[in-house]
């Protein structure tokens, strides 16, 4: 008795095939956004403590409207 497998990985292949490019561009504007100095910015205050926070006059939750402060009027 033989046993044959009819299943074909080609739809998967192709999948993949067609989505690489929109997958470049979603990983070229993630590398875009992290390396923006006010994503940076953001990163770096995020990481203080609360009490560093308070010295600088600053809450967390104020931070993005602090580093956007003069391109957006939130």
């Amino acid at each position: 008795m033989a046993l044959t497998d009819t299943t074909s990985a080609a739809p998967f292949a192709l999948g993949k095939l067609l989505a690489a490019p929109f997958r470049a561009i979603g990983n070229g504007l993630i590398a875009l956004a992290e390396n923006n100095s006010r994503v940076q910015q953001i990163e770096t205050l995020n990481a203080m403590s609360d009490a560093q926070l308070a010295e600088r006059g600053l809450r967390r939750e104020e931070i993005v409207r602090h580093v956007f402060r003069d391109y957006m009027h939130l």
